[in-house]
C-alpha cells in the first residue's frame, strides 16, 4: 500500500462536469487517476485537458469506453486502460480512494 497516496476516480464527462477538473488542483505526484463510466472521455487524445494528465498516473475502464464507442478513437498514450479487476486491485495499492461526482 502507498503510503499517503490516493485513488482518485472520476465518473463525469469532462465535457460536461468539472469533476476532473477540480480533481487536477488536488492530485499530488504519487497520486493516481481512474477514469470510468462518462469520465472515460477524457482519455480522447482531443480532450483538452489531455496534457494536465500526461504526467500523472491515469487508467481508464476499457469496458466503459467500449460501452461508448470510444476504443475507436484516438487515446491519449499515457492512459492505460484496465478491466474491472485491476479496478479492485487499485483500491488496494492506495490508502485512500477519493471520487469525484
Amino acid at each position: 500500500m502507498m503510503s499517503h497516496a490516493i485513488l482518485h476516480t472520476v465518473n463525469q464527462s469532462p465535457f460536461t462536469h468539472s469533476a476532473l477538473e477540480q480533481c487536477l488542483c488536488y492530485t499530488q505526484e504519487c497520486d493516481a487517476i481512474l477514469l470510468l463510466e462518462n469520465g472515460v472521455y477524457a482519455a480522447l487524445l482531443t480532450h483538452p485537458l489531455s496534457d494536465k494528465l500526461s504526467g500523472k498516473k491515469c487508467y481508464a475502464i476499457e469496458a466503459d469506453l467500449q460501452a461508448r464507442g470510444l476504443l475507436e478513437q484516438t487515446l491519449a498514450s499515457h492512459i492505460q486502460l484496465i478491466n474491472f479487476t485491476d479496478f479492485v486491485g487499485l483500491t488496494t495499492q492506495y490508502k485512500l480512494v477519493q471520487s469525484w461526482y
